[in-house]
């Protein structure tokens, strides 16, 4: 059971879009835009949920960078659509990401103890494996405006860090 709970959260996190490619590719900035802070608030919600239930100081700690980092990026998102005079567009990508989170959430939230810390940690590698792939393949070269790209390309640089630190978390929870 316990495995099969962590390979369904692996499962969905990677899996993410359940879209070809060039239909994600078809978005507009603001469509990724608001792909991308849905990104991140889902994983501001996995990090609350974290510190609501690990005790483990290595996941407190990565789930404060967590919300911490996010946070400032959808910060910074805001502050340049404001800046820009425009608003991100809700799209077939943001429900789906804001769908599979709603479950992952449902399983991790049964969990406790070590077994929560490493199906979090998992989660958090599959996350943002699957989010910075889709990034920096899809996303990063079919963006237009100059200053949109450029926050996606900083973006990243921070979320490549994360995913090095999951490694890390998965390798110390098992």
């Amino acid at each position: 059971m316990k495995n099969m709970i962590a390979a369904a959260i692996i499962l969905a996190a990677s899996a993410l879009p359940g879209y070809a490619s060039d239909d994600i590719a078809a978005l507009s900035d603001t469509q990724f835009a608001h792909a991308a802070y849905t990104a991140d608030n889902i994983d501001i919600r996995y990090a609350h949920l974290a510190l609501a239930i690990s005790t483990t100081p290595e996941v407190r700690e990565f789930a404060r960078t967590m919300i911490a980092d996010h946070e400032a990026v959808n910060a910074a998102a805001l502050a340049l659509l404001d800046k820009l005079g425009a608003q991100a567009d809700d799209n077939f990508l943001s429900q789906k990401l804001n769908a599979d989170a709603e479950g992952i959430i449902d399983k991790l939230s049964q969990l406790r103890g070590a077994e929560f810390d490493r199906a979090y940690a998992e989660n958090e590698l599959a996350y943002h494996q699957a989010v910075n792939g889709l990034v920096e393949g899809v996303m990063i070269p079919n963006i237009d405006h100059p200053e949109v790209k450029a926050l996606f390309e900083q973006g990243l640089e921070i979320f490549k860090v994360h995913e090095t630190h999951a490694e890390m978390m998965v390798k110390a929870v098992q």
